[in-house]
């Protein structure tokens, strides 16, 4: 009875660490990845949005590599051609679109918005589910997307706004891209784990912008990008903009953001469980504000305060009552 007891102890003490560990991994996530818009708008004169995307992801990858060939190893499977097709072309959609796009946004509004309104792509995937995936949606889905638009709406304020119309467009767009790069992957990341197929789409998806940097750079093709006001596109630096106040800046964002922060979310993945990671997505609308508020000086007025709190009321309604759909499915089956 003793020696079952002391093996139950010993049971219980491991799982008590084990998912003291996911929290800590959840917990600096979350740090990471609210300091994401706000860090990057602090270099956003220093650095071309095209250079900044290309250059983190790259950096960030590289962080990523060791882990993600530690696990390939670990499950015992080859990568065949088709498979980095697929992360070629994931990697097209979450940084070629989706990041660009992004980065976009933190150019023409405010980053503590942009943090909010990125912060609903989970609602943005149970859709693209559906859609590709046959995945079911169900009546709290909807409930918990409404709210999610009510709390956009409170935060653009379209009555009296003085944001960028274009910076929420592109802000939405970006979470739109990402939630479908999120859904593309899926399979893939059953089969190889989150942390392969992020660092390898995250590898393909650099490089091809890479590809498209050194296009812009072609005669004829720069003049066609400016004429048509893209300059951003145009004849985009890799070197410049490094300074030694913003190459600590810089290293903080591909490293620390990029890097730690996505390494970060899959260990969490791997002690806890989907739903308890997903917290992350819940904390970064209320932790981004404030931070920026302190760094950035950015005023939180009122109606944001109010789209906050509806972002936050949605996506905490979803993740309670998917844990009381699978605890339901879970007892039919027991």
């Amino acid at each position: 009875y003793l020696l079952h007891l002391k093996f139950y102890s010993t049971t219980i003490n491991i799982g008590v660490f084990t998912l003291k560990k996911g929290y800590l991994y959840i917990a600096l996530s979350t740090f990471f990845f609210s300091t994401m818009e706000i860090s990057l708008k602090l270099v956003a004169g220093n650095f071309n949005s095209i250079q900044m995307t290309v250059s983190r992801f790259f950096v960030g990858s590289l962080v990523l590599l060791p882990f993600a060939i530690k696990h390939l190893k670990a499950i015992e499977v080859k990568l065949e051609k088709k498979d980095l097709l697929l992360f070629a072309w994931l990697g097209f959609v979450c940084i070629v679109i989706s990041m660009i796009l992004y980065q976009l946004a933190v150019m023409h509004t405010k980053a503590s918005v942009v943090a909010s309104i990125f912060s609903c792509n989970p609602i943005f995937v149970l859709f693209f589910a559906h859609l590709l995936l046959k995945a079911n949606i169900y009546k709290h889905n909807i409930i918990a997307l409404i709210l999610q638009i009510i709390g956009i709406l409170f935060i653009i304020n379209p009555f009296a706004t003085k944001l960028s119309v274009l910076g929420i467009i592109l802000t939405i767009l970006a979470a739109l891209t990402f939630a479908f790069y999120g859904v593309c992957g899926k399979k893939s990341t059953q089969k190889f784990g989150g942390t392969i197929v992020t660092c390898f789409s995250f590898i393909f998806g650099s490089l091809e912008l890479l590809l498209l940097v050194f296009i812009s750079h072609i005669s004829g093709v720069d003049d066609l990008l400016i004429s048509n006001n893209l300059d951003t596109f145009a004849n985009v630096p890799l070197l410049s903009g490094y300074t030694l106040s913003s190459i600590p800046v810089f290293i903080y964002i591909a490293v620390g953001v990029t890097g730690m922060g996505y390494c970060f979310y899959f260990l969490a993945m791997e002690y806890t469980d989907a739903n308890t990671t997903s917290l992350i997505f819940f904390f970064k609308p209320i932790i981004a504000p404030i931070l920026a508020f302190i760094v950035l000086k950015e005023v939180i007025p009122i109606n944001m305060i109010i789209g906050i709190l509806f972002i936050l009321t949605g996506s905490i309604y979803t993740i309670l009552c998917t844990m009381k759909l699978q605890h339901n499915m879970d007892h039919q089956i027991a």
